[in-house]
Parts: C-alpha cells; structure tokens; sequence
C-alpha cells in the first residue's frame, strides 16, 4: 500500500493521542514518530565500516544498503512509529553495580540481559500494536522491528525525538537517561512527524574517560573491536589478550558508560515482570556459574538473550574473569585454590577456545 492517506480517516490529534495512549497501555514508555530518511547518518555508517571498527559483525556490512534505507525493508514505508521500553528493575542499585565491579570473585553480567530476552518481549507487544493500530485505521502496510534487522535504530529514534545521542553513541533522553529499549513500526501511513531534541551532553565525557578498554575513541565515535560489549557477546573468537585485564570480571556485556552517566539519575524503573532478574544473575559468583553444565547453561537461559552466545563463549567469558581473579592481590589465597582448581578440573575436556583462555587464566 502506497496511498497518501490514512486508510479510515481519522482526526489526526485525535490519532495521536490514541496512539500515545495505547502505546502506554502495552508497556511502552516514549512514542514519536519520524520518517524513513536517514541523511548524513548514511556516510557515517559507511565511513564506520570502511574503518572496519564493526569488528566481526560481517551483517553490519553485508546489509549496509538496506540500513540506509528502510523503505527497502517495507516497500512504500513512509513513517517510523518509534517506542521505548524502560529494562531497569526495582532492585537494581547503580552504587551496588559498582561495588560488584570491584569484588574480582563476583561475576557480572550487563543489567538489561538479567531478564527475559528483549526481542522477544518487544517484538511480540508491537505487533499487538500494529494490529490494533490495523483495527482503528484499516488495514495498512507494516513491519515490527526491535534489534532484530538491518536498521539504524538509534538514529531513527533520535530524528523522532524520542532523545538525543550520547557521546557514547547510545540514545538518552532527559526523562529515563539510557536504561531503555528501541522498537519501531514501518508503516506506509503519513503520520505526522514529531522534532528532533537538542543534545544536553555539554562537555562531559564521563562515559569517554571511564571506558575499561577505551572503546570510545573520541566523542560519539565507538570501535566495536575494543568494547567489552562486543568482545564478550559478538566476538566469537578468542578475546584479544591486551583486553582481558580491561574485562574484570564481566562475563556478558559492559554497563560502564551507563553507569557514570549523569542523567542515568532519571532512570526510570521498569514495572514489566518480564525484565526482572532471573536465576541470580546479579548475585552469583564465578564459580557458581562456571559450576553449571552446557544442560544447565541452556535450560537457565531459556528465553534470555544470553543464551545466544552459547555455552563455549560463556565458559570463554568466566574464564577471562577467573583469571582475573587469580591476579587480584586482594582475593584470599582460599578463594584463588578453588578457582584454580575449578579450571584445572575443567580443561582436560574443554573446546580448543576455552582450554586457551583456561591455560592463560592459569598462568595468572
């Protein structure tokens, strides 16, 4: 469907509103509304591939026309209706996120993966949307997305509204900071479009100097290759050694540049069950996840995002942090034996890219 109107016009205020109410009503905590143009944003994406700063993610490139233009992914798409969805659960403590950090025999595990997987949660209550949007106006051509397709997601969101880009590259907005998902609906409807915000960073750069690796090479410019993020989940291979210091003991993900943000003081809480913690993930120590068996790992992270990287980078993570570990002067020499232990157990029958990152934890 290419047409220029509204299928079943409808007052546009009164659409708007109605879809802010909606929107709402399943879960979701911002909605604006931009179109499928992308400008400058283009020659920055492909300027960032030529750099070769997306490291392994080979779909970055395979796929950099169509994230250029989204009316290849929704033919006649005109229109992005943009949401967001706050992840933060009641119990999280951004100063108890620190002190994990500093105790080396804990494990840490990005905030947003200790729940249900976002895609699934997100994905699902869009097409709701979609279908009720279908049942007010008539039927329309659309697609939902949510981190599941070649589209630039926070540049869209940005030109909708819904915030502005971060130095860090990550969307915030004045209301809940970054602790939030994207999702959108391509839609061949012309709604109206909302403005941009202006970006209130001023000269901080808290999340540029608190960056383990330094992955954040100057202001909004991101080298996937040195983020912990990309290194513990994307990598497949082995994690470079010049970063495995850098790493801690973070097993999945890095929450860093989230952390020290300031306007992370707004973050709003999650009420959606869905992104409550699950199987201890905020508590447990290393040696209590590297205790668990390739069943375990999958029955756990059943309907979790983790459970993508599979058991072997799982086991390649903890390991990087059991060694890390083993390094820290200030961790009891009790605590060191079992964790030594733990891994000498376990490389006899270890996959070649975790017996690698067992044998240099050993040598720790």
């Amino acid at each position: 469907m290419t047409s220029s109107q509204i299928p079943n016009p409808v007052d546009q205020t009164n659409l708007r509103e109605w879809l802010d109410e909606q929107s709402r009503v399943l879960g979701f905590d911002g909605l604006r509304i931009t179109d499928t143009h992308l400008g400058s944003a283009t020659k920055r994406l492909h300027e960032w591939l030529e750099q070769g700063r997306h490291g392994q993610m080979e779909y970055m490139s395979r796929h950099a026309k169509v994230r250029s233009d989204p009316g290849m992914l929704v033919p006649g798409a005109v229109r992005v209706i943009c949401v967001t969805m706050n992840y933060l659960s009641p119990t999280i403590d951004f100063d108890n996120e620190w002190d994990r950090l500093k105790d080396s025999t804990r494990a840490v595990v990005s905030v947003y993966a200790r729940g249900r997987d976002y895609h699934k949660v997100m994905r699902n209550r869009l097409q709701e949307f979609a279908q009720l949007i279908e049942k007010k106006i008539g039927s329309f051509g659309y697609r939902v997305f949510t981190d599941s397709a070649p589209l630039m997601e926070v540049e869209l969101a940005r030109k909708a509204g819904l915030g502005w880009r971060g130095k860090h590259t990550l969307l915030l907005n004045r209301e809940s900071g970054s602790t939030f998902f994207l999702g959108e609906i391509l839609v061949d409807v012309p709604l109206p479009i909302d403005q941009e915000e202006e970006p209130h960073c001023g000269t901080c750069q808290a999340c540029i100097d608190v960056c383990p690796t330094q992955a954040i090479t100057a202001p909004y410019q991101l080298d996937a290759r040195r983020c912990i993020s990309y290194l513990t989940i994307e990598n497949p291979d082995a994690i470079p050694i010049e970063f495995r210091r850098a790493m801690g003991n973070r097993v999945y993900g890095c929450d860093d540049c989230q952390l020290i943000c300031p306007w992370n003081k707004f973050a709003q809480r999650s009420t959606l069950p869905d992104f409550a913690e699950r199987h201890g993930l905020g508590r447990a120590s290393l040696l209590q996840l590297w205790s668990w068996t390739e069943d375990e790992f999958e029955k756990r992270h059943e309907g979790s995002a983790i459970r993508r990287i599979g058991y072997s980078r799982w086991r390649r993570n903890l390991a990087v942090a059991m060694g890390n570990a083993l390094a820290d002067s200030a961790v009891p020499e009790v605590d060191k034996d079992l964790l030594r232990t733990a891994l000498g157990d376990a490389l006899p029958v270890a996959d070649a890219l975790v017996a690698e990152h067992i044998q240099w934890a050993l040598g720790s």
